[in-house]
């Protein structure tokens, strides 16, 4: 639950400060010399090499990103991968002491079976809030950035890379990109239980939706970063399952 609501509140978040930000787009402002700026003259720079093309500029950093953050994901990986252990040992207990906890009639009793219910936890070592969301939080910035990278430079928002714009919405870069996701998806869902794919398949599919939202209403550049991200996340889903076991899933967006 509180993954889905962290998902959530990370795409409501992000679109606001994409939405408009002068701190962004001020020379002297935080936001544009540590963010925008190193952003804008890496896809220059790259671009500059791969001979003025921003397109391939844009897949270079974002598979260069996203391996700066494979390491946190993984890890997140693995605390959920524990969490699910610690939960199959502690599940017996837990249900008896919440079948106990629906019955009870006072609140003194009630408080009373709420504390064994943290002695359980506390007993195993288990923190149910613990599921590793710094991967999705670490993205703000990210697409904040790399957003008004492009708004700010003339030459690459006016770069045309395939059949689209960087600096323009493009509806079919926008399905790509969620479909992109999609397929993610349903690899992290390959092996998993049916009784936690039913658990995991709302949040599975918000990430596909709220992405293609997003990629129609911005630049042509994030749909592209977030379509090359996709595939990216499928490779590394295939990784955290074969590290981690056949039920383990990879933070998404």
């Amino acid at each position: 639950m509180k993954k889905k609501v962290v998902l959530f509140l990370t795409f409501v978040l992000s679109i606001i400060l994409l939405s408009g930000c002068s701190a962004a787009q001020t020379e002297g402002a935080f936001f544009h010399d540590y963010l925008v700026y190193p952003f804008s003259y890496s896809i220059k720079a790259i671009g500059d090499f791969f001979g003025q093309n921003y397109g391939l500029a844009i897949i270079a950093i974002t598979i260069i990103v996203r391996t700066i953050l494979l390491p946190f994901a993984l890890n997140a990986a693995k605390k959920q991968q524990v969490m699910r252990e610690k939960m199959e040992i502690i599940k017996p207990e837990m249900e008896a002491i919440q079948k106990r906890l629906k019955a009870a009639k006072s609140k003194e009793e009630q408080a009373k079976i709420q504390q064994e219910m943290m002695a359980l936890y506390r007993k195993h070592n288990f923190n149910p809030l613990n599921v590793g969301c710094l991967p999705m939080l670490l993205q703000i910035p990210i697409w904040m950035g790399l957003y008004y990278a492009i708004r700010l430079s003339p030459e690459i928002a006016g770069h045309s890379f395939l059949w689209f714009n960087l600096g323009e919405p493009n509806i079919i870069m926008a399905i790509i990109a969620a479909i992109t996701y999609f397929l993610q998806f349903k690899v992290s869902m390959m092996n998993v239980p049916p009784e936690q794919r039913n658990q995991m398949k709302i949040m599975g599919l918000m990430s596909p939706v709220m992405i293609l939202i997003a990629a129609m209403t911005t630049n042509g550049a994030l749909s592209l970063y977030w379509a090359m991200s996709g595939i990216y996340l499928i490779g590394q889903t295939y990784l955290t399952k074969k590290l981690y076991g056949s039920s383990a899933t990879t933070a998404q967006m």
